[in-house]
């Protein structure tokens, strides 16, 4: 989503829902239900400052922090490491804070489900997944059984029997038909003692680090050990570090519609946003006449951008950067901004 996002900013921080950031309105959905000293926060040392001005209400001690960056098999193994010394019998979920939810209500009433199953099932993991809307290739999706295992309150909870992560368009078609499929959302719920033994059995070498780094937690030496190995961890996503690895018996999964949008790329957002595909979508100084399936955003504020007569088009202002494409056209926007990285425009990336 550049030139919103950033290197120094990613999107989970930036306002792109009225005039929060994804990453507030997940915990102001949370606070609903949960009280703040049950949320827990993980992040990069460099957004410390930032979570503390968008989350004032919550304590620094439930701020964890990476040193750097090591992609998510050595940060869920981090929270994991930490929250199966301190409590390993407490049902967590793990969520993200990039995403869109405009179902607060049912989001939350599906992690009490899948806590209670959990608490029924502790040896296992509940995906929570999502009624595919359209034929989305650019997702993770999610196969189970039709025949449910049970049901808890409104929901059933089926047993899992694969994933696929961006699968070819012909399959996907066929996804949104079959009855079996739903998107994945990377949200699930488990226990920690029980994800703590799948990264003891399937990324060893992963958990060897980790396990130093959860002696010292509570500790006075915590930061040093912290600073010293987790930097030193293997670069792994968490798909394939455990859940790829996972006994398909040990996977449930429970979907629901609860108008989730993963905010990968910008016509994720006008998605989100439209409520029809000709809508167009706008935030700031904007003014928009004849136009049709648009995205026209406006964080400067200093002048007034207007379009006319225009289709499928994307503009985004910030204060350094004015963007203007096709909307059908944002999948290359990552491929540019990566050509600047070393070059002229690098702080821009």
């Amino acid at each position: 989503m550049w030139p919103l996002s950033r290197k120094k900013s990613p999107k989970q921080f930036e306002k792109v829902v009225d005039d929060e950031s994804t990453l507030q309105h997940m915990v102001s959905r949370l606070l609903q239900k949960f009280d703040p000293s049950d949320i827990f926060i993980s992040t990069g040392a460099k957004y410390r400052a930032i979570i503390g001005r968008q989350l004032p209400q919550i304590s620094n001690e439930n701020i964890i922090i990476e040193p750097v960056m090591r992609d998510l098999g050595p940060s869920v193994g981090l929270i994991t490491s930490i929250f199966s010394k301190v409590d390993p019998d407490e049902t967590m979920a793990i969520l993200w804070g990039d995403h869109i939810i405009k179902d607060d209500a049912t989001f939350n009433s599906m992690l009490s489900g899948a806590k209670e199953v959990i608490e029924q099932k502790p040896d296992s993991m509940v995906f929570l997944a999502h009624h595919a809307r359209f034929a989305n290739q650019n997702l993770g999706w999610i196969e189970y059984e039709q025949k449910p295992l049970g049901k808890v309150g409104q929901f059933d909870y089926h047993s899992l029997i694969s994933f696929k992560y961006r699968p070819e368009m012909e399959l996907v078609q066929q996804y949104v038909k079959d009855g079996k499929h739903a998107w994945n959302l990377g949200y699930f719920v488990t226990k920690p003692r029980f994800l703590w033994d799948q990264y003891r059995k399937y990324a060893p070498q992963l958990f060897s680090g980790l396990e130093k780094i959860q002696k010292a937690y509570g500790t006075l030496s915590y930061g040093q050990v912290l600073n010293s190995i987790y930097p030193t961890l293997e670069k792994v996503s968490f798909d394939n570090a455990i859940v790829e690895k996972l006994p398909v018996e040990t996977g449930i999964v429970m979907k629901a519609d609860i108008g989730w949008s993963d905010l990968g790329v910008w016509e994720a957002l006008k998605e989100a946003l439209q409520k029809t595909q000709a809508d167009n979508v706008t935030k700031g100084e904007v003014v928009i006449e004849g136009c049709e399936d648009g995205l026209v955003f406006d964080y400067q504020g200093k002048k007034l951008v207007v379009a006319l007569d225009l289709k499928d088009i994307l503009v985004v202002n910030t204060d350094d950067v004015l963007l203007v494409a096709k909307k059908s056209s944002a999948s290359k926007i990552k491929k540019l901004v990566e050509s600047f990285e070393g070059g002229k425009y690098d702080e821009l990336t």
